[in-house]
């Protein structure tokens, strides 16, 4: 299909073309059709943005783009093809997986070749997982294959930097405060002096577990003072790291609850870690890339984990 913008509508391909793109792991240019993506064939879809620009979680050695790639709406892995894993990753789609809505009717191409989709429902369920002789299955995502689906690209490549507003994904309003802001705290070193301001966090132990949340409840991150209190040296409460620069601008701000990660994916590994203490997300409070000198403009939107310490409960009466 043509290249496309953010704000496109789309649908999947049939079974049969996907499958056609795909090698016998799963893959098109290494990049997993994955078992949770199959719920979408004859749906409509709104192109949210290109991946020009995707932080590197694996290696941190900068920024990835992804060819011909683009991320719709907001859709999310659920964890199903992946015996439960919390981390509700937004999903990657390769435009040969797709055509414009309207095109044809995917959803009918499908019913009339079922051998086609059967195979695609296999081949997915088989590339979610790795051969391996240990006691511990290893798994396979588009989170564990980053490195091999993407190509690597300066964090300050200028040409990456344009593409996110020739192609649609960044405003010029927001492009010119993003960088306004960067150009600032890379002058003043703010960030990496006082990134708590006159709040720095100190080594604590015995550091309480904070008011019991509930999945649908309305909470409120605390303040960064009450949040530093929490934190060590190193900006952690029992090893979860308080993301400051992504996860500060959410001190005093309200949301809602909308799950608890029990286990994850590791992504350097593959292999399923369980998390023995509380972390919750909270619907919208993401990763924004906006406020992180290597992450400008990431499209991953990955939630933040909180832990119970670092929210109180908001009153649903008030406003």
């Amino acid at each position: 299909m043509a290249r496309t913008r953010a704000g496109d509508t789309v649908e999947l391909r049939s079974a049969r073309e996907i499958l056609a793109t795909l090698d016998e792991d799963g893959c098109a240019g290494g990049l997993p059709f994955m078992p949770e993506m199959l719920e979408f064939f004859g749906k409509r879809l709104d192109v949210r943005a290109r991946a020009e620009r995707t932080c590197d979680t694996l290696t941190y050695t900068g920024t990835r783009h992804f060819p011909d790639t683009v991320i719709l709406d907001d859709l999310r892995c659920d964890g199903s093809g992946h015996d439960g894993c919390d981390a509700r990753c937004r999903f990657f789609w390769r435009e040969s997986w797709l055509r414009p809505a309207g095109a044809s009717n995917a959803s009918a191409e499908n019913d009339e070749d079922g051998d086609a989709l059967a195979e695609l429902r296999r081949r997915a369920a088989a590339g979610s997982k790795r051969s391996t002789d240990g006691p511990e299955p290893v798994y396979r995502c588009q989170a564990t294959e980053l490195l091999r689906a993407s190509e690597l690209e300066p964090w300050w490549s200028p040409r990456a930097l344009v593409r996110e507003v020739t192609s649609g994904n960044v405003s010029p309003r927001r492009f010119v405060s993003v960088m306004t802001r960067a150009v600032v705290d890379q002058a003043s070193k703010r960030m990496r002096r006082k990134p708590f301001g006159d709040d720095e966090p100190q080594a604590r132990p015995g550091t309480p577990a904070g008011t019991p949340v509930e999945i649908g409840q309305l909470v409120q991150v605390r303040s960064r003072a009450e949040v530093a209190a929490t934190l060590n040296e190193k900006f952690e409460l029992r090893g979860l790291k308080f993301d400051v620069q992504e996860m500060g601008p959410y001190c005093g701000q309200r949301g809602r609850v909308i799950g608890r990660v029990r286990r994850f994916i590791d992504e350097t590994t593959g292999k399923m870690i369980q998390l023995k203490t509380d972390a919750f997300m909270i619907d919208g409070f993401c990763c924004t890339g906006d406020y992180s000198t290597k992450r400008w403009f990431c499209q991953r939107g990955i939630y933040a984990w909180w832990r119970e310490a670092w929210l109180t409960q908001a009153d649903e009466s008030d406003g």
